[in-house]
């Protein structure tokens, strides 16, 4: 076969190739599509089609965090964030416990490193929000002691996700509030 076939030959097998392309894309044109309408046409909550091990948006249950800042030194990428002060009159207490699901990459290492079991995925995964400052949580609104858990011993924990589920309508509305800050001692000035 010389040159003048292998050029006819290259041309047969690229029609032959373009021919089972628009069979694929013909045959897909006269079936019945199989997409699923998300999330007004799923006849049950897609949160319960989920798998037990889905890792949705982190959620803190402060009521059983030791403050041993295990999860914060396992994160990669300093998402997590635990602040933890020693009060004269309370003892250690819990200032803050938060979450930054715009840098998370849903990894999974701070769950295992915790060993209360405190921190978790939960299996929500719709955490758009308006504004980006609120895609930081903060799971402490005002200071909590620490718990205080024997290692052989499993604290109760909340169903899985009800912690951010009651969290996230007011991360939806609009920006957070500022914190307010401590008063500032008075300092001396001109008179």
């Amino acid at each position: 076969m010389g040159k003048i076939g292998e050029y006819f030959a290259t041309i047969g097998r690229t029609v032959k190739s373009l021919g089972d392309g628009f069979a694929v894309t013909l045959s897909y044109m006269f079936r019945k599509p199989f997409t699923l309408q998300y999330p007004d046409r799923s006849g049950v909550p897609v949160i319960t089609m989920l798998p037990e091990r889905s890792r949705g948006l982190i959620e803190i249950d402060i009521e059983i965090c030791t403050g041993c800042k295990a999860c914060q030194r396992a994160c990669p990428i300093d998402v997590i964030t635990i602040e933890v002060e020693k009060f004269e009159d309370k003892g250690r207490m819990l200032t803050k416990a938060s979450v930054d699901w715009s840098k998370c990459m849903f990894c999974g290492f701070c769950e295992p490193a915790c060993p209360s079991g405190a921190i978790r995925h939960s299996k929500e995964f719709e955490g758009g929000m308006r504004h980006q400052a609120n895609l930081i949580m903060d799971f402490v609104d005002e200071p909590v002691p620490v718990a205080k858990v024997a290692k052989d011993e499993t604290p109760p924990t909340k169903p899985k996700g009800s912690i951010v589920r009651a969290r996230l309508p007011e991360y939806w509305a609009g920006p957070p509030a500022p914190k307010p800050e401590a008063a500032k001692p008075a300092q001396g000035g001109e008179s």
